[in-house]
């Protein structure tokens, strides 16, 4: 057992066991105690939907963290805890000051929107470098680390829980000797999308294309992440949908969004992304050529 403690308005210190039930408690001065049993499932809190739409505006928009890396939150509410959906650059390359680790997540995956990063992963071989368009399905609790990137690296990163654990791995080092690319990991199979392996095909809507990363397959139908372009004038309409998420990011081009909540045109141009609520009427139409989009659908 060990503990975990966040730091807040209120304090949580939680304890992490192999023997124990889990539960919640609370003691005299108000510190929140939360026993978890590792080898239970991560239990996502109750989605409170709405819409999101985080535009790209300026440097406004970033926040400087650990090492120079700058974030833009795409998720602000975070959907009530369930999601989070970050847009992280690296303007200047080189070593990332990284180390073996490991998430408690339900669902996490990366997408390389411009630049290389290079990565690895346990029982997935030596390391790779990921380009423009690619794309990792990290499945619970997989060891991996960040070695090293290109300046100006910006990836885009979505995880469930908004709020989840990450644990240094001391016992395991990356490579791994064993070579295991079919590996459950709590049901759920690592991903390594190569985008220019991946043809274009067309997709649900007409006068699109899509790219399919493979995470649907991997998630068993729970999730699945597409790279889709269409030219100006293509539309997409929807009356609703059946996901818990529904999350697009301009990665090129531009886009306006019409809803039946406000009936006002929101103009998108890249670098912005939305989120939409599954019972939500709205129309998305192309207003630039050769416009990409990352279309991320997480069911219910």
């Amino acid at each position: 057992m060990f503990a975990q403690w966040r730091y807040g308005k209120d304090i949580v210190l939680r304890l992490h066991s192999t023997d124990r039930k889990a539960q919640t408690l609370r003691a005299p001065n108000g510190t929140t105690i939360e026993i978890i049993n590792r080898g239970s499932d991560v239990i996502l809190p109750e989605l409170r939907e709405s819409l999101v739409v985080t535009p790209l505006t300026s440097d406004d928009s970033w926040t400087v963290g650990r090492a120079g890396m700058r974030y833009r939150d795409l998720i602000p509410s975070r959907l009530g805890g369930v999601f989070i959906a970050s847009h992280i650059h690296i303007p200047n390359g080189g070593p990332v000051p990284d180390y073996v680790h490991y998430h408690r997540i339900k669902f996490q995956m990366i997408y390389c929107k411009s630049g290389w990063v290079r990565v690895v992963y346990e029982d997935q071989g030596e390391p790779f470098v990921m380009h423009a368009g690619d794309c990792v399905l990290q499945p619970p609790e997989i060891r991996h680390r960040v070695l090293e990137s290109s300046d100006n690296l910006e990836v885009i990163e979505i995880g469930a829980p908004a709020e989840h654990e990450t644990f240094a791995e001391h016992s395991i080092t990356l490579p791994t000797m064993t070579l295991r690319p079919d590996r459950d990991f709590s049901g759920q199979g690592f991903v390594r999308h190569v985008a220019e392996q991946t043809p274009w095909l067309p997709w649900r809507y007409e006068g699109f294309e899509a790219r399919n990363t493979g995470i649907d397959s991997a998630t068993s139908g729970f999730a699945s992440a597409l790279t889709v372009r269409a030219n100006k004038s293509a539309t997409l309409c929807e009356s609703s949908h059946r996901h818990q998420l529904m999350f697009m990011f301009i990665l090129s081009g531009a886009a306006a969004l019409t809803t039946a909540e406000d009936h006002e045109t929101k103009q998108l141009q890249a670098g912005s992304s939305i989120t939409l609520p599954s019972l939500l009427d709205f129309k998305l139409e192309i207003t630039d050529v050769n416009t990409e989009l990352l279309v991320v659908e997480v069911k219910n």
